[in-house]
């Protein structure tokens, strides 16, 4: 599978999760997380490669406890498998 279909699917999840996305030019400093007026967002950084910025949205993934509670299968079931060992 792709990387940008990756990074697609992924966005998915986090929003699954909860959170807003925000894709914004960041000069490659790179996205994340944080929350603000009572929301949660994830933030893509236009400036970052398509992995660089699948990094990003998989560390949320698994940087939100509630993420276990989704059955994230396939392809980017086992990236994130993979993430999480490493």
């Amino acid at each position: 599978m792709h990387t940008v279909e990756l990074l697609e699917q992924s966005l998915n999840v986090v929003q699954q999760l909860g959170y807003s996305i925000r894709h914004e030019w960041l000069d490659g400093d790179g996205g994340g997380v944080c929350e603000f007026g009572g929301k949660k967002w994830v933030f893509v950084d236009l400036a970052q490669s398509a992995d660089e910025q699948l990094e990003s949205v998989v560390e949320a993934i698994l940087n939100e406890p509630s993420h276990t509670q989704l059955e994230i299968t396939g392809t980017l079931g086992s990236w994130i498998h993979r993430q999480k060992a490493a």
